[in-house]
């Protein structure tokens, strides 16, 4: 891509004679990728054959994050245009230089450099070559239709999991399910996390469907990075998270400009009802009264949760409630245009912001009025073209509500949520 903007993006596939998770190859420096003795320093054993393909790559468009609706992260997702002048794609074509390795779930890996940092945004695996062939002497493209390794683990079925007993963490219990498919140690970010569980119930189910039943009983979060590492944030993790440093975003010159935002003040986030029922036991109900009377009832219910207890399964519905009994405006996306002059501050925001980055979002509307606003991020998505380069950020309030000590926002005695 040739751009009007100072970032520049790379794409590589990877054509393997199989199917594996890694991506075999040796970063130096790099904390996951760059370990000696674990990381693979040149091909790898099913036979990489690493292609860049940058300058073909005239469209890209990427995201994911966390699903407010449906309680849990999803998969990141990501389509690439490649032109194909040459019909390289076409997979009928044997004078192709990739002919006989155009097949699904290959990898491929969407990266940036900015300045002198590299900035992994997407790595996942080709799901649908998608063909326009050329008509009238037009030049042919290809979509790569691309999801991260969520997809893969909503594949795999498990029944049994290995090794697995009573009084597990929930971190433990996921880096097993990871075992039993095999996903690599050293693309892992797993912490301990903060609830027990208890055995394996040896039922039949994906092995994403059971990470993300121990992800909701922790009440933690569980996603691919853009790194391609499975990444899993302990409870407590993800409730000091809003206690950090926000980045100041402004449309009157105090702060990082942005290009647009879309504010929202409705009732669809509220949960003022939660029936929590862990596996062989008794369903714990929380609600909150004076939501129910202002707002009428908002129920959610789940159950066959792995906790260990009725007692961890009650805070979870109490958490859960505490969290969304209320309403107020919200900031559900954030954009900004990273061709604008002179934003060094702009884009090393969207290049570098992960899950639970805090935002402090600002607009002073032109009759004087004022928005003004702490959120975190919980999904991101780019929109590349070789003239254009825009990001978006998901916002908001922090997913489990919990009394920071020392924060302006979140450590107000009588007024911040104490929760477990």
């Amino acid at each position: 891509m040739a751009q009007p903007y100072p970032i520049t993006p790379n794409l590589v596939v990877y054509f393997t004679d199989g199917a594996t998770f890694g991506y075999g190859n040796f970063i130096i420096g790099d904390a996951k990728n760059g370990i000696i003795g674990t990381n693979t320093m040149a091909s790898s054993s099913t036979g990489d054959r690493i292609v860049d393909v940058s300058s073909q790559c005239v469209k890209a468009t990427l995201g994911g994050g966390y699903n407010l609706l449906q309680g849990q992260f999803q998969a990141a997702q990501a389509t690439f245009r490649i032109v194909d002048p040459n019909g390289d794609w076409n997979p009928s074509n044997t004078a192709s230089p990739y002919y006989g390795y155009l097949t699904v779930n290959r990898k491929i890996r969407f990266t940036a450099n900015y300045g002198t940092q590299g900035y992994f945004l997407f790595s996942g695996y080709i799901q649908a070559y998608n063909y326009s062939y050329p008509k009238n002497q037009e030049i042919g493209y290809v979509d790569l239709v691309c999801t991260d390794a969520f997809r893969l683990l909503a594949l795999a079925g498990i029944t049994t999991v290995a090794s697995t007993s009573a009084g597990e963490t929930t971190g433990q219990r996921i880096g097993k399910i990871l075992d039993q498919v095999s996903f690599p140690s050293s693309m892992r970010a797993i912490e301990t996390g903060s609830t027990t569980v208890q055995a394996d119930p040896s039922t039949l189910r994906t092995s994403l469907a059971a990470i993300q039943n121990c992800e909701f009983s922790e009440q933690g979060a569980f996603y691919i990075n853009g790194a391609g590492n499975a990444t899993f944030l302990s409870r407590a993790t993800v409730e000091k998270s809003a206690g950090g440093t926000a980045t100041f975003f402004c449309n009157d010159g105090t702060g990082i400009s942005y290009f647009d935002f879309k504010p929202a003040f409705d009732d669809k986030l509220i949960i003022n009802q939660a029936t929590i029922t862990r596996v062989g036991g008794t369903a714990q109900s929380a609600s909150n009264a004076a939501s129910v009377a202002k707002y009428f009832p908002h129920s959610v219910n789940y159950d066959n949760l792995v906790v260990q207890t009725d007692a961890d399964a009650a805070n979870i519905a109490k958490a859960y409630v505490a969290t969304r009994a209320e309403t107020t405006l919200r900031i559900d996306s954030l954009t900004l245009d990273l061709t604008t002059p002179n934003y060094s501050a702009g884009i090393t925001a969207a290049l570098s912001f992960d899950y639970f980055s805090n935002v402090r979002f600002k607009n002073v509307g032109i009759d004087g009025t004022v928005i003004d606003k702490t959120l975190q991020v919980v999904g991101i998505a780019h929109e590349i073209t070789p003239n254009s380069w825009k990001t978006t950020f998901t916002l908001s309030e922090p997913l489990v509500d919990s009394f920071i000590i020392g924060s302006s926002l979140y450590g107000i005695i009588g007024q911040s949520t104490m929760t477990y």
